[in-house]
C-alpha cells in the first residue's frame, strides 16, 4: 500500500472532480474543514465543482466562475433528536446526491465522495458509474462494521448482510479507496475482490502549530493544587466509552495530586455530566466545550489526555483528535486495542500507553505511572511534537493530488 509521504509525482488530472458531501464549509465541524481543503487541493490542478448539502455553502452565481464551484442540495433538515425524521434526511441527501451527480458529472470526471452518511456512496457511486465516471471514496467511518461495533445491529442480521453485499459491490466498483487509519484495510481486504493496491492511507492533519507547550501556572483550565491532570475531549459519541474514563476518576479519588477535566459533547457528554451529578467526584472538573481561539491553551493544561474507545472499534473509527494532542506536545492513553491506529501511533512513537478499552483498572494504572514519572510525561510530550510533523496538511493533500494522477494514469 502506498506511504503518505512518497515523493509527488507529475501531476495528469481528469477533466474535473465532481466532489460529493453532506458537510462543506463553512459547516464549523472537523469533517468540512478537511473537505474543504482537499478540494481546494484538487482545484490547483483540475476544475472542481462541488456539491454540497451545507447550508450558505454555494458559490455567489453573479461574477467569475471560482473553483472550486460549489453547488448546494437543498435537503429537508431534521432534529437530531427525531429518529425517523433524521432517516428520512438521510435518504433524501442521498437521492439528491444521485441525482446531482448524474446532472452534473462526466465520462472524463472523476467523481469524490465521503462515507457520510453511510449511504451517501451507494447512492454517488452508483450515479458516478452509469455516467461512466471515475470514483473515489474516502472512509471516515466503516460501515455496518460500526454498527454492529456499538452493538446497534447484529453480525447475523439481514441488515447487516445486506450491507456487507452493498459494500462488496461498490468497493469492487471504485477505482480508489481512502483510508485515514492504518487499522482499516484488514477489514476492507476481507470483502472479496477488494485488492490492498487499491486503498491509499491518507491521515488526517492537525490543525493547531505543531510545537511543544510548556504547563502554564497561569493556564486558566488547568486545576490548581494538581499535580497530574488527565485530559479528555472531543466528540463523544457511540465509538467512544468516557464512563472508563469517569470509573477510572472513581479509582483513583483518594490519590492525591491526580485530577481529571472533562470536555465534549454528544451522548457521551451528556452521560458524563449524569455521573458526576450523582457522584461529585472530588477529583474531576467539567467544562463546556471552549471556543476555537482557546483551543490550544485548553489542551495544553492537562499533562496527559485519554482517548477511550469502545471494544472492536479498531478500523471503525478515525482518530482525527489524536493529531493536535500531539501538535501541543502532550502524551496520550489510547484505549483501544493494540492493531488500532491510534495505539499504532502511541506505541510506535513511545508517546504514551495503550491500555485495552472498557478497562478502568488498567486504565487507572497507567495514570498512576504517569503521575510517578512526570519527567517521562514530559518527554513523551516532545516526542509527540516530533510525530506530529508527519501530520501536516501539505503532506495529506500532495498524496491526495498524486492519487487523482494515478487512477487517471490507470484508466
Amino acid at each position: 500500500m502506498p506511504s503518505e509521504f512518497e515523493k509527488p509525482r507529475r501531476r495528469e488530472t481528469f477533466n474535473r472532480v465532481v466532489l460529493a458531501t453532506q458537510y462543506y464549509p463553512p459547516d464549523p465541524t472537523s469533517t468540512a474543514t478537511y473537505i474543504g481543503k482537499i478540494a481546494e487541493a484538487f482545484a490547483v490542478d483540475t476544475e472542481v465543482v462541488v456539491l454540497s448539502a451545507t447550508k450558505q455553502s454555494a458559490s455567489p452565481p453573479d461574477g467569475p466562475r471560482t473553483n472550486p464551484f460549489v453547488i448546494e442540495q437543498i435537503i429537508p433538515r431534521a432534529k437530531k433528536t427525531a429518529v425517523v425524521s433524521r432517516a428520512l434526511s438521510v435518504l433524501a441527501l442521498s437521492i439528491s446526491m444521485f441525482f446531482g451527480v448524474l446532472k452534473h458529472a462526466r465520462k472524463n470526471d472523476l467523481v469524490f465522495c465521503v462515507t457520510n452518511p453511510f449511504t451517501l456512496p451507494y447512492a454517488v457511486v452508483l450515479a458516478a458509474k452509469l455516467r461512466g465516471a471515475a470514483t473515489e471514496l474516502l472512509i471516515y467511518d466503516v460501515y455496518p462494521e460500526a454498527l454492529v461495533a456499538a452493538g446497534f445491529i447484529g453480525s447475523g442480521s439481514p441488515l447487516n448482510k445486506m450491507l456487507r453485499l452493498l459494500n462488496g459491490i461498490m468497493f469492487r466498483a471504485l477505482d480508489s479507496i481512502v483510508v485515514v487509519g492504518r487499522d482499516v484495510p484488514p477489514l476492507l481486504t476481507k470483502y472479496r475482490g477488494v485488492k490492498a493496491e487499491k486503498l491509499h492511507f491518507i491521515p488526517n492533519w492537525t490543525f493547531l502549530p505543531i510545537g511543544y507547550r510548556d504547563l502554564a501556572p497561569s493556564n486558566r483550565y488547568r486545576p490548581r493544587d494538581a499535580h497530574l491532570v488527565v485530559g479528555l475531549s472531543g466528540n463523544l459519541g457511540f465509538t467512544h466509552d468516557p464512563a472508563t474514563v469517569f470509573a477510572a476518576a472513581r479509582i483513583l479519588r483518594n490519590e492525591a495530586g491526580i485530577h481529571f477535566l472533562l470536555s465534549g459533547w454528544g451522548m457521551g457528554w451528556k452521560q458524563l455530566n449524569a455521573l458526576q451529578s450523582a457522584e461529585q467526584l472530588p477529583n474531576v472538573t467539567l467544562i463546556e466545550p471552549v471556543p476555537a481561539e482557546h483551543l490550544v491553551e485548553f489542551l495544553s493544561a492537562a499533562d496527559v489526555w485519554a482517548i477511550p474507545y469502545r471494544r472492536n472499534m479498531a478500523g471503525v473509527s478515525i482518530p482525527s483528535r489524536l493529531y493536535n494532542l500531539l501538535a501541543i506536545g502532550r502524551a496520550v492513553i489510547a484505549c483501544s486495542e493494540d492493531h488500532s491506529e491510534a495505539a499504532i501511533e502511541v506505541a510506535g512513537e513511545n508517546i504514551g500507553w495503550v491500555v485495552p478499552p472498557e478497562d478502568p483498572d488498567r486504565l487507572a494504572e497507567a495514570i498512576r505511572a504517569a503521575a510517578a514519572n512526570p519527567d517521562q510525561v514530559v518527554q513523551m510530550g516532545r516526542s509527540a511534537t516530533v510525530a506530529a510533523e508527519k501530520f501536516t496538511e501539505d503532506a495529506a493533500l500532495a498524496r491526495y493530488r498524486d492519487i487523482v494522477a494515478e487512477i487517471r494514469a490507470g484508466r
